[in-house]
């Protein structure tokens, strides 16, 4: 059964994106070897990218175009965008997930044969966590507050407690935190 891992960038504010849809400029000047690195290591491990459709539109977006390790694994992964309004997708490997999301989530893990990771996608996140999925919760914490933006989860969720895997200062002064969500 594959585990289903959230991947976010978050400021010490506790924001994942910034004032605007997509406004990720911020972590920019973090984004140094050590998190390209990390992120690589994650790819290699993936099954399968699971996105909300706005973090859909904007990672396509990017990538289609984009040349380097990272672009190859995000091009040729399996990619699962969940959502009630987009008709078609037009990046490679890509399947569009209507209707009950949290059950095709839930049937995905149980074929997967590796992690689904969701990066972005702060509404779905918030679903999935709220519905117990996530096997694993991992942060990039960076040393910046941006002063207002979307917060991972939103404000409705409801208490969900985490256990702490790891914790893993980098050279740039972020931390990567990996948590392990308590069920019950």
């Amino acid at each position: 059964m594959g585990k289903l891992i959230q991947w976010n960038m978050l400021s010490l504010d506790g924001y994942f994106e910034g004032a605007k849809s997509w406004d990720i400029d911020w972590f920019h000047p973090f984004f140094n070897a050590e998190l390209e690195a990390f992120s690589i290591e994650q790819l290699r491990e993936a099954h399968a990218l699971l996105f909300g459709r706005v973090t859909y539109e904007g990672m396509a977006a990017y990538w289609k175009t984009a040349t380097g390790e990272v672009a190859e694994y995000m091009n040729k992964l399996p990619k699962l965008v969940a959502s009630s309004t987009l008709e078609h997708t037009d990046w490679t490997n890509t399947t569009l997930v209507k209707g009950d999301v949290l059950a095709e989530v839930q049937a995905l893990k149980e074929r997967a044969g590796g992690p689904i990771f969701v990066f972005g996608s702060g509404k779905l996140c918030a679903a999935l966590l709220a519905a117990g999925l996530f096997d694993e919760v991992r942060l990039g914490l960076l040393p910046i507050a941006i002063g207002r933006g979307a917060t991972l989860f939103g404000r409705d969720l409801g208490q969900a407690q985490m256990k702490l895997l790891e914790a893993r200062p980098l050279s740039n002064s972020a931390v990567i935190l990996r948590y392990q969500p308590l069920q019950g």
